[in-house]
């Protein structure tokens, strides 16, 4: 958003507590409230849970997102501030969120195509392991990962469940996607890949009966696999902003550079 120009008209929606629906009251009372339909920038109060929602409930409609954190973490948020709020957001930087796309086959009907902003994730379903194939652009690269799970993470999604799985922070930026295993038995030492943005990722669920498998698109799961095959979606975007402040690079660096 150009800094010269403040918005006009701001929708506000929060969360489900009662702490960031009284911030939403406070604030439509200081800058009124519009419509999602015809606001200039929607603000979303809440946590990194709520931001995500809001995220996938505004993908592709052209609205820029400005989070401020009333929830527990807010990685993907601002710090909350109820002064100058129109100046914030004119001076805030935009990144733009590519979301993946899930495509998920299963023996008991057609295809499901799901989209996700954070990760797109497998797990297995049984006490078994899960044991899986794992192509990439059409090409065998590991014949089989037995393991709890695997995902696909995006740079916003990398400091997530990526990052507890001991996955790779990726800049919001980068043109990257990272491949994490969860709790690998076999290869044992196999940690995973970075792969470029435009990489097509193919897993094939191996003795799918004895070792049932569940994919998950952010909090959307599809049970019982066959066949998951993951891409960037090419013609979906959203745009978050940022504090210069408190941008995303600089949380970024300092996650880290925690001990």
């Amino acid at each position: 958003m150009d800094s010269r120009s403040l918005p006009q008209s701001i929708a506000f929606v929060s969360a489900a507590t009662e702490e960031a629906q009284s911030a939403a009251h406070r604030l439509a009372a200081l800058y009124g409230q519009t419509s999602l339909e015809d606001a200039d920038v929607v603000v979303a109060l809440g946590g990194d849970g709520f931001m995500l929602q809001t995220l996938r409930e505004q993908m592709g409609t052209g609205k820029t997102i400005y989070g401020m954190n009333k929830g527990t973490v807010g990685f993907l948020m601002n710090e909350f501030s109820e002064a100058n709020l129109r100046e914030r957001i004119a001076a805030a930087l935009p990144e733009t969120i590519r979301p993946l796309e899930m495509i998920a086959e299963t023996a008991e009907g057609p295809e499901s195509k799901l989209l996700a902003i954070n990760e797109i994730a497998l797990f297995r379903q049984s006490a078994q392991a899960a044991k899986l194939r794992i192509t990439i652009d059409g090409k065998v690269r590991l014949d089989e990962l037995v393991c709890d799970g695997v995902m696909v993470a995006t740079p916003a999604g990398s400091t997530a469940y990526n990052l507890s799985a001991h996955g790779p922070i990726l800049p919001l930026d980068a043109p990257l996607l990272a491949l994490t295993p969860v709790s690998p038995f076999r290869p044992r030492r196999w940690r995973g890949a970075l792969l470029p943005n435009r990489a097509t990722v193919s897993f094939d669920i191996l003795e799918a009966e004895k070792r049932p498998v569940n994919a998950v698109a952010d909090h959307t799961e599809i049970r019982s696999v066959l066949k998951v095959t993951v891409r960037e979606a090419s013609d979906v975007t959203t745009t978050v902003l940022f504090d210069a402040s408190h941008s995303w690079d600089e949380r970024v660096l300092a996650e880290q550079f925690r001990y």
